[in-house]
């Protein structure tokens, strides 16, 4: 059965009852908007879109694949903001062909993603299109907190990084070489966190009550995310090679295997949603569950990210996920 075979009412009485409630929820899903508790009087917002054959392939993903992709990534975004995440909504873009099933599965890839958390999916909206897009927006609760944003890296401090890293763009390119076969090969390391990403997401409010300075999750790479809260800081990142040894060698087969310098899925891989946070001190870093991976030093001119003491550019490496470029 296709999208087109059923009405919006039919199809929305086979969603609503795989998404989870959350904690937060005040109203869900049913009237023409939801409500949730906000008791910190702030709420913390991010917004991401994903198209089919940019983002996610059908032949690659299922439903709830994309679904707890969709919602992993956003709630990423969350805990770098140092905030929990309270509850998400979702667009839908489905074409006429759409089986319903599949969009039953998306839901209870949502579902996934959320439930542990006590995340509710409160609602969202549902079109007929050419394209199959799926837009997820998050909200969030600092409950009292200040923010963790990318404006408070100070020289001095600490790079801490909490997450993998590489493993993403890893499995891309073994999806992109060997299809869904890839996960036949050990060598071949992310497919599993390509189609379904595991940010470190406590490690977001641990991270904040240990005190640190700038947050952020990297989504695009870490040579473009490291630039971006570099630049808000008005500071350069002066990352250690040796610190990132362990992810290196966790990369070096699949890259073998597929010919390709793992220092490119390692610096400008995204879509693993590991954080990247910067503490006044090894100590806080620690204590959050974060290895220190640099340190923060005065802007320099070659450049706000810097490997070793010298600009990664060097590498003749891409710089990390670009929407436009991609």
């Amino acid at each position: 059965m296709n999208v087109s075979e059923v009405d919006e009412g039919e199809l929305l009485g086979r969603i609503f009852p795989r998404l989870p409630t959350g904690a937060s929820t005040l109203l869900g899903p049913g009237d023409d908007a939801a409500i949730v508790a906000a008791p910190d009087g702030r709420v913390v917002v991010s917004t991401d879109v994903l198209v089919a054959g940019r983002h996610f392939r059908l032949d690659w993903s299922t439903g709830a694949d994309v679904g707890y992709r969709a919602a992993s990534q956003n709630l990423a975004d969350i805990a770098a903001m140092g905030a929990r995440p309270t509850a998400i909504v979702v667009g839908l873009v489905l074409p006429a062909a759409t089986p319903v099933a599949w969009v039953e599965d998306l839901a209870d890839g949502l579902a996934l993603a959320c439930s542990p958390l006590g995340v509710g999916v409160v609602g969202g909206d549902l079109v007929g299109g050419r394209e199959l897009v799926v837009s997820v927006t998050v909200h969030g609760d600092c409950r009292g907190r200040a923010p963790v944003t990318r404006a408070g890296a100070r020289p001095g401090h600490v790079i801490g990084l909490c997450g993998t890293l590489g493993r993403s763009a890893a499995g891309w390119a073994a999806l992109e070489r060997f299809g869904p076969d890839a996960g036949r090969d050990p060598a071949l390391v992310g497919h599993g966190v390509f189609r379904r990403p595991v940010p470190p997401l406590p490690a977001g409010v641990r991270a904040a009550e240990a005190g640190a300075s700038a947050m952020m999750d990297v989504s695009d790479g870490l040579l473009k995310d490291g630039a971006r809260l570099a630049l808000a800081s008005g500071v350069t990142l002066a990352l250690d090679s040796a610190a990132l040894a362990a992810d290196l060698a966790d990369l070096a087969p699949a890259g073998a295997l597929l010919g390709v310098d793992p220092w490119t899925w390692l610096l400008g891989g995204g879509e693993d949603h590991a954080l990247l946070a910067v503490f006044p001190d090894a100590g806080r870093a620690e204590v959050a569950g974060f290895r220190v991976v640099g340190a923060v030093v005065e802007a320099r001119e070659d450049g706000p990210v810097l490997l070793d003491g010298h600009a990664p550019g060097r590498r003749r490496l891409r710089t990390g996920w670009d929407h436009f470029r991609a």
